[in-house]
């Protein structure tokens, strides 16, 4: 059993060791600048954004610009959230705050260039999305090439959305986005056995989605595998009951 006196000693020396603790603690805290603590905020909000965590995540992106209020990528990714929240106004603006700091960031080019292809303005957003492009840095060209795809598609210039969708492929093969989009442009030119191919390369990478699904199903119909449309029509319903692709299967001619 201890006696008092070193009872009293233990107690010093711990909270000795505790007063050391807590000052290297706070000497560490004020080592960090807020750029550093900015940055560590954005990629928590980041994570929370890919959770769909969105009050969380939005928490801690506006803490990172409170931080460092010159980051371009917290804006960046605050415009994700905004547009996530159906706020496009909000999401436009948090983009264009985000070009202002950098204009030749890849990652803002192409998501403010996707952006405004959905809102219609797609000489503006083509023109972002071919700059992001020809950025040096950029490793990751195949997101330009489908989004510059998709507003092809949306200017209603299938040839030219085709080429775009290709080359992102080129580029990554294993691309599911593209290889939905190919699936559809393939379905839509009656070239159904491309359509089939495609949608097995986009199987090899990642799951049916309600649309993948319903191309399936008019897919195999059309290549008169009753069979197999059935069995895709089944699998429609079963994993996206409350899809607009489910309504369509229920009310089609089988």
């Amino acid at each position: 059993m201890l006696h008092s006196k070193s009872i009293k000693w233990l107690i010093v020396a711990l909270m000795c060791v505790f007063v050391s603790a807590c000052v290297s603690t706070q000497k560490a805290n004020k080592s960090v600048s807020n750029k550093e603590k900015a940055a560590l905020n954005l990629k928590m909000g980041g994570r929370y954004l890919e959770m769909n965590m969105l009050e969380t995540a939005k928490e801690k992106i506006e803490l990172a610009i409170s931080l460092d209020s010159k980051n371009a990528k917290a804006y960046n990714t605050l415009g994700v959230l905004y547009e996530r929240l159906n706020q496009y106004d909000m999401a436009g603006k948090q983009y264009k705050k985000a070009m202002r700091l950098d204009e030749e960031n890849a990652s803002i080019l192409n998501n403010y260039g996707r952006f405004l292809c959905e809102k219609e303005d797609y000489q503006a957003g083509i023109a972002l999305l071919k700059k992001a492009i020809i950025m040096p840095f950029n490793h990751r060209k195949w997101f330009a090439y489908t989004n510059i795809g998709r507003c092809e598609l949306g200017k209603g210039d299938l040839a030219a959305a085709e080429r775009n969708f290709r080359q992102a492929l080129q580029d990554n093969k294993n691309y599911s986005p593209a290889l939905s989009e190919m699936q559809k442009i393939s379905y839509k030119a009656k070239k159904y056995m491309s359509a089939r191919a495609f949608l097995e390369r986009y199987l090899a990478v990642t799951r049916h989605s309600a649309e993948t699904l319903w191309y399936a199903v008019q897919t195999e119909r059309a290549l008169g595998n009753k069979a197999m449309s059935e069995k895709y029509r089944e699998q429609l319903l079963m994993s996206f009951p409350s899809s607009k692709e489910s309504e369509q299967v229920k009310t089609a001619i089988r």
